[in-house]
């Protein structure tokens, strides 16, 4: 698998320099590399403790990207997945310690304990006050006889950090910091192993499935599960984080393993708070990006029964830009919508075979849903097929509001309905023509002529003629040749849509913006929406 990289062994050298570039003068680096990759703040004066963490790179935006005030002092980076070396951390420990002291936060892996414990040993023969605190949140596998440390790391750090700024000791904040590893709990699941640049990625996860509880740096977790949908998803990890939960209220951090969008992410938060440990859950942090395992599809999440000062210890302000703060969770508060808006609901009425006739052919878009989506993959954003069978489903589910009975109403009830539930520009032009239709439709006109003055306006306000490579190549020949039938004009509609696919440029929709290369051989997915229906009204008896 490609990468964004020149060499393997000079990524994370490249990516510290360009973090401590844009930092806003806020960081340094110790001038130790290769071997040594320390970024520390730069406003530091040693008066306070200092705090230290690190490990191995590939977890970005950890560790260098929580270095700042109110956070951490210093982090010591080592390769991707391969923790820092004793020099390396000694050096970050020697850079940042005065007289008050320093803590080290280290993630419950073998390399780490021992490099950083070392490092420790090292820096006391020095003279100094260093004090390590291991954590190891991850529940996944209880039976292990020490758990890793994920990403309830961050509650430590920004914990430590909050009281470190305000300038207690180190016992202090050591002793506080080993009650919020405690009481953390964590657990993680994904849909995909990360991919590590300059290695084959190993395709552990087989397509359908999703794996609880693995590590943030690919291990394998307890089980791989059926994947249904994301309620299913936030349902498996609830139930093992519930398990270890108590009554109390608690503080979550949901965290995107790296690969996960944010779209995705803000559902899982939402399946969160409908969750049966929801109603526990006062506080959250994310979700984000925090502690990541490059670009696994998954996330994790932390939970922690915070007290009011620990609450006031994470809301605590911080220039850190990686940390999104500390919100907290409220209902979803509505408001009605403005004046002029609120639709006028059409009068239903019944007609039990334009019904018949109207769900059929709403069967047929949610049918092509794939082979639609396929098509404008090639030439737009994948989109067309999900767009059209979600408007035809909801067209479904609006049936018994339709007045059946009133074609002429029965058009414009159709175009109210696709304005409010079809996004994007197909559902604004086909609300268009499905309004202009009826209007074509009350002033007398038969159904081949109202549905002609609905593709008129639509072509007058959307822009797109024949040959422009759009929906309009096949309904247009469709309407034309209506008159000698419907086998005429689905077979006018097939030769429109298949003749697209020779059409090299588009001058309509989206596909305006991609080549020529890109568009040949493929049918406009408009256009084969519009074959599809016409072939199947050939095949109907039509109520209309």
């Amino acid at each position: 698998m490609a990468h964004f990289m020149n060499k393997k062994e000079d990524m994370v050298v490249e990516a510290i320099d360009g973090v401590v570039a844009a930092s806003g003068k806020k960081l340094l680096r110790l001038d130790g590399y290769p071997h040594i990759k320390v970024v520390t703040r730069k406003d530091w004066d040693r008066s306070k403790v200092a705090l230290v963490s690190g490990g191995g790179s590939g977890h970005e935006p950890a560790h260098a990207g929580f270095v700042g005030r109110g956070m951490l002092t210093a982090a010591v980076c080592g390769d991707i997945f391969a923790s820092p070396s004793v020099d390396a951390v000694l050096a970050g420990i020697l850079a940042v310690t005065g007289p008050s002291g320093c803590l080290l936060i280290v993630k419950n892996y073998t390399g780490d304990r021992l490099n950083f414990g070392l490092a420790a040993e090292r820096a006391r023969a020095f003279g100094l006050k260093v004090e390590m605190v291991i954590v190891d949140d991850d529940i996944a596998l209880p039976d292990l006889p020490q758990a890793r440390g994920i990403a309830g790391t961050l509650f430590v750090h920004k914990i430590a950090g909050a009281l470190a700024e305000r300038g207690e000791d180190l016992e202090t904040i050591a002793n506080a910091a080993r009650q919020v590893i405690a009481g953390t709990k964590s657990i993680g699941m994904s849909l995909s192993t990360c991919s590590v640049p300059g290695s084959p990625k190993e395709d552990r996860i087989p397509a359908g499935m999703v794996e609880l509880g693995l590590g943030i740096h690919g291990e394998a977790g307890v089980e791989q599960i059926s994947f249904e949908d994301a309620a299913a998803a936030m349902s498996a990890v609830v139930d093992k984080l519930d398990s270890v939960m108590g009554e109390e209220r608690y503080v979550a951090l949901l965290n995107n393993l790296g690969g996960t969008s944010v779209l995705e992410m803000n559902v899982l938060l939402y399946e969160l708070n409908q969750s049966k440990i929801g109603k526990r859950i006062e506080y959250i942090v994310g979700p984000a990006s925090l502690m990541t395992s490059l670009d696994m599809r998954g996330f994790s999440i932390s939970v922690y029964p915070a007290s009011n000062e620990e609450i006031q210890l994470l809301a605590q302000s911080t220039p850190v830009a990686a940390w999104p703060g500390l919100e907290e969770i409220g209902p979803i508060e509505t408001v009605g919508l403005p004046d002029g808006l609120t639709p006028i609901a059409p009068l239903p009425s019944e007609h039990e075979a334009t019904r018949r006739f109207l769900i059929d052919c709403c069967q047929v878009l949610i049918d092509a849903e794939d082979d639609l989506n396929a098509l404008d993959a090639k030439s737009g954003d994948g989109d067309t097929g999900s767009t059209l069978a979600g408007a035809a489903r909801a067209l479904i589910g609006a049936m018994d509001r339709l007045p059946l009975a009133d074609h002429t109403q029965l058009y414009r009830a159709i175009g109210l309905e696709l304005s409010q539930t079809m996004g994007g520009s197909s559902g604004v032009l086909l609300a268009i023509f499905f309004a202009a239709t009826g209007d074509g439709a009350s002033s007398g006109r038969p159904a081949r002529e109202a549905f002609q003055a609905g593709l008129d306006r639509m072509q007058e306000i959307g822009g797109a003629r024949l040959g422009d490579r759009t929906m309009v190549d096949a309904l247009l020949p469709a309407l034309n040749a209506l008159d000698d039938g419907f086998e005429a004009a689905a077979k006018a509609a097939r030769d429109g849509a298949n003749h697209t696919a020779s059409m090299l440029q588009a001058k309509a929709g989206r596909a305006t913006y991609v080549s020529a290369k890109q568009l040949e051989g493929h049918v406009d997915p408009g256009a084969e929406a519009v074959a599809r229906l016409f072939e199947h009204l050939s095949k109907s008896d039509l109520p209309i």
